[in-house]
């Protein structure tokens, strides 16, 4: 019996191993494609993308600190693309009363009118890549990577 069960694992080992692979083909390709809609529609990056929709979510604003927890990548990747969206006119820094050294990155209104843009079509394209499931299969996914993500969180 215990060889039986034993097998039963492996072959459960090995499933799981090739759902982390197919999760990881698809989280890729749709990545893949954001990215080259991405340059092509706008001329974008999608890490630029992302500090334009952490900054979106914080009217006030953000530290360059915060933003890099928030998108969980180094200061050093923030502050070139920050540069670049005060350079363009589409982020301001505002300097924070008290903390000489502190500022907080805003979305100009240009940059709000941007994003606004942007995110329309990044919601689209989301919506065309994804649209063979029907919303009982996103129904059924999205609980199970519920559930996944919360026993993953456990291990923290």
């Amino acid at each position: 019996m215990t060889n039986v069960t034993e097998n039963t694992q492996q072959d459960l080992s090995k499933e799981r191993l090739r759902l982390w692979l197919r999760l990881l083909k698809v989280s890729s390709a749709v990545e893949d494609e954001i990215r080259r809609r991405l340059r092509r529609e706008f001329e974008s990056t999608l890490p630029r993308f992302d500090v334009m929709s952490a900054l979106s979510r914080f009217p006030d604003g953000l530290k360059m600190s915060q933003i890099s927890e928030l998108l969980k990548v180094s200061n050093g990747n923030i502050t070139g693309i920050v540069d670049k969206l005060d350079e363009e006119g589409l982020a301001v820094r505002v300097a924070v009363p008290g903390d000489r050294r502190a500022s907080r990155v805003q979305l100009t209104p240009k940059g709000i009118d941007a994003f606004r843009i942007q995110a329309a079509a990044h919601e689209g394209w989301v919506n065309d890549l994804l649209g063979s499931l029907s919303e009982q299969d996103i129904d059924i996914i999205s609980e199970r990577l519920g559930r996944l993500t919360t026993a993953l969180d456990k291990g923290d």
